[in-house]
């Protein structure tokens, strides 16, 4: 008290000696004014990006609009539909076209009488991936042992009707007890192996094991049983199916991969980290044309005589190994972002290594890189398209050979067909980003509570 009055004394009060007026409450944030006031006319720089996008948005969508709705044809049978009447009359998209060449873009040249099947995976796995999708669902270990486990064979018989008849070929291999009996030698040693990785824990071992002999007999089945399928050859395929599969393989195949390769490129032991490395800057330095070229054609010239590899697997591995290796950078920076006290946290707790990383730095790495993971998922998905080069008909080269149509030669169809097809990549990959958006939301909420 006695500092309070002194202060006082000398001129420099922090006590005020009047009773300060009331203040205006502070300006709402919400409301439609209020929002394009804040984030369109804050400033004179906004107020020009405003009317420049404004006179943006004036020149193109009315047009489109026009093109695709408006002028559209919608009934017809022929290109005589979808031409002017008169001259000069102004002609918008040629949607007959698309509805007479649907099922080419969706299937490619895959049999009409086989094409059930491909229906029953694409709804097979939409009913798999809808419910991994939404994190609230429970069952999300049996609903990822199915998708990733399950519905891959599952497709695979479907798709190309199994009994591939490589059990001979596997018998050269494997010789001893016949294909079978080798088969059930390797399902024993895989048990063998987890049961002694897994000491500590017997029940955990067992079930992996039981989960390793049911995925093993699962391959063999799909290899070796005949399900009365009839084969379709992979060069029949094409369309949106050759699109999806490519990009499930790869988005498969590259996210596990990475993250193995991130590990290996952070490992202490050098032989682990030079291989790592070595393979991320090969395939991070090759374009993706290159690697298409090399699988497709020059692939076969370093095989056997007798051995040869189908085109579109060889494709796939190009492309899995590819994205993999852009997966394992963007893996990378979501661990060199986790802070050391993480680290040294989980060490005074006690946990080892694996632990540490398993458990508390790489899910905090993941979730990190969301929208790296998204973005890398996105441009594998239009990278699809790059095979087409190589005689691989994905949507955009199926379309490209229904254009070659002549009853559809007009001069809008080859606009109406790259229309629909960007409208079928907006879709899927507005879908992915807007995805990723709630899943990085719902993570920073349940980190929050």
């Amino acid at each position: 008290m006695a500092d309070m009055e002194e202060m006082k004394r000398g001129g420099s009060s922090v006590v005020a000696s009047q009773i300060l007026p009331p203040r205006p409450p502070p300006e709402g944030r919400s409301g439609v004014w209020r929002w394009a006031r804040r984030n369109l006319f804050g400033s004179p720089t906004q107020v020009l990006l405003t009317l420049f996008g404004l006179w943006l948005l004036y020149a193109i969508v009315p047009p489109l609009v026009s093109f695709f709705l408006t002028d559209a044809v919608w009934k017809g049978e022929n290109r005589t539909a979808c031409l002017p009447a008169v001259d000069g009359e102004n002609v918008g998209a040629c949607w007959p076209f698309i509805r007479a060449k649907f099922d080419q873009l969706i299937y490619g040249f895959y049999p009409a009488g086989e094409r059930w099947r491909v229906d029953v995976v694409y709804g097979l796995g939409a009913v798999l991936l809808v419910p991994l999708m939404v994190p609230r669902l429970p069952g999300k270990a049996v609903n990822a042992l199915l998708f990733f486990g399950a519905f891959p064979v599952v497709a695979f018989v479907l798709l190309t009707g199994g009994h591939l008849r490589l059990a001979p070929f596997l018998g050269e291999l494997l010789p001893g007890t016949g294909f079978w009996g080798d088969a059930a030698f390797c399902a024993l040693g895989a048990l063998a192996i987890v049961a002694l990785l897994r000491r500590h824990d017997r029940s955990r071992a067992l079930r992996r094991a039981v989960l390793a002999l049911v995925l093993i007999g699962l391959v063999l089945a799909a290899v070796t049983v005949d399900f009365g399928l009839a084969r379709v050859e992979t060069r029949l395929w094409g369309g949106l199916l050759v699109t999806l599969v490519i990009t499930v393989v790869g988005v498969t195949v590259s996210l596990p991969f990475g993250i193995l390769l991130a590990l290996g490129r952070r490992s202490s032991l050098p032989l682990v980290r030079i291989c790592a490395v070595t393979f991320i800057e090969f395939w991070r330095g090759v374009p993706v044309i290159t690697v298409l070229f090399f699988a497709t054609y020059m692939l076969p010239l370093f095989l056997p005589g007798d051995l040869s590899v189908d085109a579109l697997l060889r494709a796939l591995i190009g492309v899995a190994l590819f994205a993999s290796a852009y997966m394992a950078e963007v893996v990378r920076g979501g661990l060199q972002a986790i802070p050391k006290g993480q680290f040294e946290g989980a060490q005074a707790l006690g946990l080892k290594p694996a632990l540490t990383m398993r458990l508390v730095v790489l899910p905090q790495a993941l979730r990190i890189v969301i929208p790296g993971i998204a973005n890398t998922f996105i441009g594998l998905f239009k990278d699809t398209t790059l095979v087409m080069i190589v005689a691989i008909f994905d949507l955009l080269g199926a379309l490209r050979a229904a254009l070659t149509d002549p009853n559809w030669a007009t001069p809008t169809t080859l606009f109406t067909g790259f229309g629909f097809a960007g409208l079928v990549y907006f879709a899927f990959s507005f879908g992915m980003s807007r995805y990723s958006m709630a899943l990085e939301r719902h993570l920073n909420q349940k980190e929050r509570a």
